[in-house]
Order: structure tokens, then sequence, then C-alpha cells
């Protein structure tokens, strides 16, 4: 029970008091318990008056979820703990103390407290699936067992620095043409319903037939006003129904896949992605001592897109066949000859993750500078699209104004 209790997430305990020169100190400390804390403090010479457990808002980074770059960023201060030659169990309490995020903290003391009790670093992950995917898990279980964890945790940290660095352009590219789509739709609607109905009741007393432009946009703005409630629900459940859809069934991931995949410069951009994913878990695996047929398996998995994910999985099979890795992969006709080039030269000349990491940095420079290129050639496509929709309903709004002289 007791050590049970050493080894629970501490709670971190603001307290006001006085030092051993009598004068007002105040600060916080960390600890499993209120008396402990108070016990901690008279140890330190402080006579404390107050010490209350400290609060968070609900909008504090201490209560956000832990994401991906909150585990890189673990793995790579673990890396840096167990090379400066601190005990593993240290680096765990040196790390949760710096850590903010409540779920990140509790996770680094069940670790501490797994391993304390005699379970191996890679079996403690095993409890924290959502976090530490089998990729991370079997990679440190090598680390162990090659007595080199130190240089394997520093790896895995590159891996997910360099992955989630890619992702980030990936949604960078994405949020663009969706930003486009959502403020054009936005603006419409408010001119629709708010704006257009302010013109109709004008319109009423011209005496006149107005123009057929006008008469088309005037309709718009009443099915507008009419369905706008109901549209909202449609919309809200299209989307649920799609999300719901893209995580059940894998032939709609695939048929979204393969659709983003043939959509202009995006589609580029995907490619390269998925191209850079595989060639760098397939790098961080293979160079970690995995066997080739199960790196291509983290390397499917790693891929991020359904037809590349297909498309690795026969690469495995045609190597677990005999093939070389170089013609398997060029016979799923993905992959542009030069990463096909690359492969085969290390393979010849046995240095194949070191020849994977440069094809990853290569294609990695590429999805960075089409982001680029892609930020500046939206600006003006903004201007356009929205220019087009303000402009068509204004220019609705004024042509039977124009045209008063006709009624005179």
């Amino acid at each position: 029970m007791a050590k049970k209790s050493a080894d629970k997430a501490p709670t971190t305990f603001n307290w006001e008091g006085k030092d051993k020169s009598g004068n007002p100190s105040k600060g916080s400390i960390n600890a499993a318990s209120l008396s402990e804390a108070k016990a901690q403090l008279r140890k330190q010479g402080i006579m404390p008056k107050k010490v209350r457990k400290q609060t968070h808002s609900m909008f504090s980074s201490h209560n956000k979820p832990v994401k991906p770059l909150d585990i890189a960023l673990f793995t790579r201060q673990m890396a840096t703990m167990l090379k400066s030659g601190v005990p593993l169990l240290q680096g765990f309490d040196i790390v949760a103390n710096g850590v903010e995020k409540a779920q990140m903290k509790k996770i680094i003391f069940d670790l501490k407290a797994d391993v304390n009790g005699g379970t191996n670093f890679a079996k403690a992950l095993e409890r924290h699936p959502k976090h530490f995917d089998d990729l991370y898990r079997n990679l440190v279980d090598a680390g162990e067992s090659s007595g080199a964890l130190e240089t394997m945790l520093e790896r895995i940290a590159t891996y997910k620095e360099k992955i989630e660095t890619l992702k980030k352009k990936i949604k960078k590219a994405l949020t663009y043409p969706i930003a486009v789509i959502v403020i054009g739709l936005v603006v419409s609607a408010i001119l629709l319903i708010k704006v257009v109905p302010q013109f109709e009741s004008v319109f009423s007393s011209f005496g006149a037939d107005l123009p057929a432009f006008t008469l088309f946009v005037v309709g718009l703005s009443n099915i507008a006003q009419d369905w706008w409630f109901i549209a909202i629900i449609v919309i809200a459940a299209a989307g649920f129904i799609f999300s719901k859809a893209h995580e059940k069934s894998r032939s709609f991931r695939e048929w979204i896949d393969r659709t983003s995949l043939k959509l202009p410069i995006i589609g580029q951009i995907l490619h390269n992605s998925s191209i850079a994913r595989f060639a760098r878990t397939l790098a961080t695996t293979f160079a970690a001592g995995v066997p080739l047929v199960d790196a291509l398996d983290s390397a499917a998995g790693a891929s991020g897109n359904v037809v590349y994910e297909n498309a690795i999985m026969q690469v495995k099979n045609g190597v677990s066949t005999g093939q070389s890795l170089q013609n398997a992969v060029n016979m799923t006709g993905l992959f542009p000859p030069m990463a096909t080039q690359m492969i085969a030269i290390g393979e010849e000349a046995g240095s194949l993750d070191m020849m994977l990491d440069k094809v990853a940095s290569y294609y990695e420079e590429e999805v960075d500078n089409a982001v680029d290129n892609l930020s500046t050639l939206i600006e003006p496509m903004i201007m356009a699209i929205l220019g087009i929709l303000v402009g068509g309903l204004v220019i609705a709004m004024y042509l039977p104004i124009f045209q008063l002289g006709n009624v005179v």
C-alpha cells in the first residue's frame, strides 16, 4: 500500500507561510496529500499558514487533452534524461514536474508506477494504446532489448516530430480551400437572409417588372429565409453521417482517399505526404533492427491514406515472396521513379535506412514548398470567389434602381 501511495500522481498545492527567518513567503509544492505537503514544507523550515489544492479553470492548458506533440516532447525529454545518466524512474519524476497538462502528468506517473513495480517500459506503454501505438511500443521494446533505450527514444522523438510537422502542413493545405467555401457561404447566407429582404420591400413599390437576375436572387432569398434552419440540420446530419461512414467503412475511406489524390494541387501534396510518411516510418523501423516485412506493416499504417496503405501491403507481399523492395515498390505504380531509384541504390549499398531517410526529407520539403505556393495562390482565389458572390448579389439588388428611368 505504501508503494502505491508513493507512486500516485502528486497534486499541486499553493501555500502561504513564514520562512526560517520569519519573513512572509508563498509558493507551490507537489505532494500526494495535504498532510504530506505540510510535512514537506516543515522539513524545508517553512511554517505554513494556508495550504490549498491548486485549482484550474476549465479553459486552462492544465485541462487540455494529450496531443501527439505532447508525446513527442515527452519522448525527447526522456531521451535527454537517459543520455545524461539520469535513471529511468527519476527521469519520469523530472519530466512530470515540468508538465502542465494533468492528463499527461497522470500518464507519466502511471508509467513510473508500472516500471517501479517491475514491468518493463514497453509493457507499461501497453496500458496507454491511445497515446502510444504499436510502432512506438515495438521501437521502445527493441531499444530495451538492445540496451540502447536512450538512442531509440531520441529516434522515436525525431520521427514523431517530423510526422506531426508533416500532418500540420497537410491540414494547412486543406484548411485554405475549406475556409474559402465556408466564408463564401456564410457571407452569401447573411446577405440573402438579412439584406435582400430590405431591398425586396423597396422593389414592391416600383410598379415595374424586375430583371430576371434580381428575381432569381429574391427567390433564393425567400428559400433561404424559409428553410435556413432545415438547411443547418441537413448540413449537420450530412457531416455526422460522413464522419461515421469514414470511421466505419474502409471502402468509403478508400473512395475518399482515391478521389482526394486526383484533386488538382491538393492531390499532389497528398501523394508527396504519403510517400514521405512511408519512407520516414520505414527508415526509422528498419534502422531500429525491425525486419523489413514487419517494418512495412508499420509503414502501411502510418501512410495516412488507404490507397497507399493497400499499395504498401502489396509491397510487403512481394518482399515476402523474395522480390527486392525496389521492384515491389515499382510494381504498385504509385511511387515516382526518383523514390524507387533511391531505394534501389540503398538496397545495393546496404544503407537502405539512410536512403529512405533522404527520400522522406526530399518529399517533406516538396510538401512544404507546395503548401507555401498554395497559400500564395489561394489568396487571390478567395478574393475572386467572395467578389463574385458578394458582387453578384449587390448587382442583382441595384439592377432595378439602374432601370428606374424606364418607369418614370
